[in-house]
């Protein structure tokens, strides 16, 4: 991962006490995901000149609320974050403070526009939107909490959620413009759009779910 100018020693205390927290969620939501999240982060922050120290906290902290009620993991995580007293090692109330409302800002379902340029970072990092991540991830949730459903009941969620979340109508906002996630989320629209496109991607990556 590059993480070039982020301190070292915060660094070390991240990945030895907060990333390893990852382990306990689902595939969707694992240290892989926190580690991209924390990546695209870093690549943005660098073109908006954000703290990269912030940004690194931010990213980390941002799903550990997953360990509560999903509804409301991102106020969870934003507690999370002001409450570790740990991050007064590296920063002031006041930055810790904006971390906290960043953190609360990132969900996709949030309404309203991120209240800093941290909030947009995370939101935009957390928006992976390429369109088979974004499908590989929706099957994984669908199988890991709803393994009493059949087939079928999987593909009617599967829709479902690509229509409330995707579509033109759908609730995922982005902050940033001209990221890759503008053309990625064309791209997902164009496929929900087709539902014969959508339910071939649907059984291929159930049947490669299914096996593992």
């Amino acid at each position: 991962m590059d993480n070039n100018n982020v301190s070292l020693d915060l660094m070390e205390f991240v990945e030895k006490n907060i990333l390893p927290r990852y382990a306990d969620f689902d595939k969707a939501h694992n240290m892989e995901h926190v580690v991209g999240v924390i990546r695209r982060s870093l690549q943005i922050a660098r073109s908006y000149g954000a703290d990269i120290n912030m940004v690194y906290v931010v990213a980390a902290y941002h799903d550990l609320g997953l360990s509560g009620p999903r509804a409301i993991h991102h106020l969870t995580s934003g507690k999370i974050l002001q409450a570790d007293s740990r991050l007064k090692k590296w920063f002031s109330t006041e930055q810790i403070k904006i971390m906290k409302e960043a953190v609360e800002d990132h969900r996709a379902s949030t309404s309203h526009m991120p209240r800093s340029i941290y909030g947009k970072i995370v939101a935009e990092a957390d928006r992976d939107l390429e369109p088979m991540s974004v499908f590989r991830r929706t099957v994984q949730y669908g199988m890991a909490h709803y393994p009493e459903m059949p087939k079928e009941e999987q593909w009617k969620r599967f829709v479902e959620h690509m229509h409330n979340k995707y579509s033109e109508n759908g609730y995922v906002r982005l902050w940033i413009k001209g990221s890759p996630n503008e053309k990625n989320l064309q791209t997902l629209r164009q496929i929900i759009a087709h539902p014969e496109e959508l339910r071939k991607v649907f059984e291929q990556l159930y049947e490669e779910e299914f096996r593992v």
